[in-house]
């Protein structure tokens, strides 16, 4: 397959740390053009109350919400000091859900004063989109995912899980159209904390279990929450939203399902264990076990972020950055490892693709599917401002498209257009 030959657009938020930029990537007849979301004076608004990024739609116009009246303007430009939220698509429906993460308390002041975050739930409509709904939920960071009925089991609850990291709970919300009682409501509010793991007498909420990292499994059944404070996996019924067990899963600060859904991978770092190396890690926990059964450490190397291909048989980490001082001099950014994941438990190492060095910590990656495979992967150099585009068959860089200018404080990928991206 000539991989030149395929037409994308994928949208690239850059974030300076004073300033947000929209960069949009057309390749059309093979031919690569960037286009801007002209950028104009910051506002100087209180955090909560600046407008937010959520995407741009197939005219190439910036989705602009209000955080104060939830209305959305399609623009051409939009203000510096916009705010971009972490989004995620609800693949069986046409909704978005933006997390907000809040102040450094984790509370979204405008519309909640100290209790708590929000989560606002988009709707898409071919071009435009339409808020439906923004929920108080817990503090802190967010990290979402969806349980919804399938042909094994027709009777499970269609409800989003959304994990509140300061507050160390996940808020369950409705999901179903026809259960117009519970839609877009939070249902229950479930509490994570575990005694064996916290000082005697410590209050139960808020508590350390420091959520962050949750997937759905069809075969299972069962919402999987990793705990990081406690180094457990919390095993959720989504019949009764309560804890069935825990399994021991230390080290990882992060889960991905696989596509078989029988198995969930870690990863983390090590940064304590050698003062002069870092060893990155990924984990395999065996759904059915339920426990991990395989440990894999890759010295002077920090896994970013982590994605599996249409198929399910590739592995995709990228190399991002941490550590201080002979740890940070010894690690090796400068590259996205591609793992054969056909046979899992097992992974096996098969290639290394050369990219940029890079001195951010959160490194993302995205895909193009095509008739259920993947032939294009991107990812970002934010130190250089470009955007490598990789040959899923030969894992070779095929493309470097410059974008802005480097030194990104964060980059991030926006999937509000084009269903055939993914990623995160």
């Amino acid at each position: 397959m000539n991989k030149q030959a395929i037409d994308w657009t994928i949208t690239c938020h850059m974030d300076y740390g004073d300033n947000g930029v929209v960069a949009v990537v057309h390749h059309k007849d093979g031919n690569t053009t960037v286009s801007s979301v002209t950028t104009t004076a910051a506002t100087g608004n209180d955090y909560n109350q600046r407008s937010v990024f959520l995407g741009v739609n197939g005219n190439d116009k910036a989705l602009i919400m209000n955080p104060d009246s939830k209305q959305i303007e399609y623009t051409s430009s939009m203000a510096a000091d916009s705010r971009y939220y972490y989004a995620y698509r609800d693949n069986q429906s046409n909704r978005f859900w933006f997390t907000n993460d809040g102040d450094k308390d984790g509370n979204d002041t405008l519309n909640c004063g100290t209790d708590g975050g929000t989560v606002t739930v988009a709707a898409k409509n071919g071009n435009n989109g339409e808020v439906l709904q923004t929920l108080l939920i817990g503090r802190g960071h967010h990290v979402s995912t969806f349980c919804r009925p399938n042909a094994n089991k027709p009777e499970l609850p269609n409800c989003a899980y959304v994990s509140n990291l300061l507050d160390g709970t996940i808020s369950v919300v409705g999901n179903d159209e026809d259960d117009k009682d519970n839609f877009l409501k939070v249902i229950t509010t479930i509490n994570l904390f575990d005694s064996r793991f916290e000082k005697e007498d410590a209050a139960d909420f808020p508590n350390n279990a420091f959520p962050h990292g949750m997937e759905f499994s069809p075969v299972s059944n069962r919402v999987y929450n990793l705990n990081n404070g406690y180094g457990t996996v919390a095993v959720i019924n989504p019949f009764t939203n309560t804890v069935e067990t825990t399994i021991t899963m230390k080290g990882s600060s992060n889960l991905l399902l696989s596509r078989c859904g029988n198995f969930l991978i870690g990863k983390g770092a090590d940064r304590k264990g050698n003062p002069d190396h870092v060893m990155g890690r990924l984990q395999v926990l065996d759904i059915n076990q339920q426990e991990v059964i395989n440990n894999f450490e890759i010295q002077d190397f920090y896994p970013s972020v982590y994605r599996f291909n249409s198929e399910g048989d590739r592995l995709y980490v990228t190399a991002g950055a941490t550590g201080k001082g002979a740890q940070a001099e010894n690690l090796r950014t400068d590259m996205v490892q591609v793992y054969d994941s056909s046979q899992l438990p097992e992974l096996k190492l098969i290639k290394e693709i050369k990219l940029e060095e890079c001195n951010s910590g959160r490194r993302p990656i995205a895909f193009l599917e095509q008739d259920g495979t993947a032939p294009l992967v991107f990812v970002p150099n934010p130190d250089q401002g470009s955007l490598a585009v990789i040959d899923s068959d030969s894992n070779e860089v095929i493309e470097t498209v410059n974008i802005g200018k480097g030194d990104m404080k964060e980059f991030s990928f926006s999937f509000w257009h084009d269903n055939a991206i993914y990623g995160g």
